[in-house]
Order: C-alpha cells, then structure tokens, then sequence
C-alpha cells in the first residue's frame, strides 16, 4: 500500500512543509482546518486546485506547515507543495500538473528599497526651486 508523500512549496517569503496520504480529502494548514486558517474563498481554491487539475479530488489528505509571507503568498507555497507531493505519489499526473504550471516555483519577489528613493521604485518629491 502506498505510505504517502511529502514535499516543500515556496512562493514570496512563504514556505510549507507538505504530506499527503491517502484518505478522505481533509486539509489542514497549521493544525487548522483549511477554511478556518484561510477563510478567504480564494486562498481555500488556491490550495486545493492540483487535486482539481490532477482529478483526484477528495482521495487525498493534507498536513501542511506553512510560514511566513501572507495569506496568498503561503496559499500559494501550500499550493506548490501539494502538487508536488501529488507528483510523487502519482506519476501519471505528473504530466498534467507541470502543463499547467502547478510544478513551477513563481520567482517573483518584494524588490528591495533603494537609497536615496522612498520605496523599491518610488521617489522622493521633486522640487524644482
């Protein structure tokens, strides 16, 4: 019987930690229940979307750890993970999930602040006298 498969998800300044194992389609992020840690439907869509993809909806469990970043950023860490870990588990969806983007880790970042400027790219108020 298949044990399970774990994996780790990152995007911005999130990172989760990732298992799934065979069961029923429960969720949960940080010992929470997925609607209670993201109570946003858009967040909640966001994790489970690989089993949607993957048509594998509700054959799956998922323990996830997750930290830092915001409440998108660690959706879409969970996000990776899971699709990943999917992969694992599942090599015939493997094919599916990298066609639409499930597999690829998103690269952009918080650009960093520049002296002499008020932001990454905002400047201070330019006076002419």
């Amino acid at each position: 019987m298949v044990e399970g498969a774990s994996a780790t998800g990152r995007r911005k300044e999130a990172v989760a930690k990732v298992k799934i194992f065979p069961g029923s389609g429960k969720v949960q992020v940080n010992g929470k229940p997925l609607g209670e840690y993201f109570p946003r439907t858009v967040e909640e869509a966001t994790v489970v979307e690989p089993f949607v993809i993957a048509n594998l909806a509700g054959k799956y469990d998922v323990a996830a750890s997750v930290r830092g970043g915001g409440p998108h950023g660690q959706a879409g860490a969970v996000r990776l993970g899971v699709a990943r870990a999917l992969a694992r588990l599942e090599p015939d969806s493997k094919g599916i999930l990298g066609k639409s983007g499930m597999l690829t880790r998103d690269p952009r970042m918080k650009e960093r602040k520049k002296y002499g400027q008020a932001a990454a790219r905002k400047r201070f108020q330019f006076s002419k006298r």
